[in-house]
Formats: C-alpha cells, structure tokens, sequence
C-alpha cells in the first residue's frame, strides 16, 4: 500500500517537478547531488526502501492476478513470484552498498 501512496508521488516529483524547475531549482537531481544522498546512511534507507516496497508490492499483485486469471500454480508460483523479490532485495542491498560511503 505505501508503494501505492508514494510511487506516483515519486514520479511526479524526480520525473516531472524538478526537471522542469517547478518545485526545486533543476540541478537539484544532479548526479554528485544524487550521489552524495546515495552514500549517506539516511538516503540508502530511504532508497532501498523505496526498492523494497516496490518489489514486494509488484511480486504480491503478479501473484494475486495469477489467481484472478485462473492460473491457480500454487507454491510454485509462490516461490517464483516472492523469490524474485527476495533475489532483487538483495542486489539492491548489494548495490547501495557498493555505492560506498
């Protein structure tokens, strides 16, 4: 539900606002600006959970509109669904942490 509530937030603030200087002057998503947040502790926080949320959130839909169509696979689709999120929570982990500090 939360990926709900800030996704098109999301998208309309780094997508729509910024570029076009609407809220905050343009530069404000420059790449060492973007990067200094990225190695911050508090802006891979907020990042992986912004990853996360979006994950789970797409893995729980996928496999609920898999019943909805009929296609009632059971564990396995279960496995495959959650177990895709889980491998990319991880990568996402990995990669915030690469980013360094």
């Amino acid at each position: 539900m939360l990926s709900a509530l800030l996704g098109p937030m999301l998208v309309f603030i780094t997508g729509i606002a910024v570029p076009l200087g609407l809220l905050l002057p343009a530069d404000t998503m420059s790449y060492p600006k973007m990067l200094a947040f990225a190695q911050n502790w508090i802006g891979k926080g907020f990042i992986f959970a912004i990853i996360v949320l979006f994950l789970w959130h797409a893995a729980h839909r996928l496999f609920h509109s898999l019943h909805d169509i009929g296609i009632h696979a059971g564990t396995s689709a279960k496995l495959i669904c959650y177990g895709l999120a889980m491998a990319a929570t991880i990568i996402a982990a990995y990669a915030l942490l690469a980013v360094g500090f």
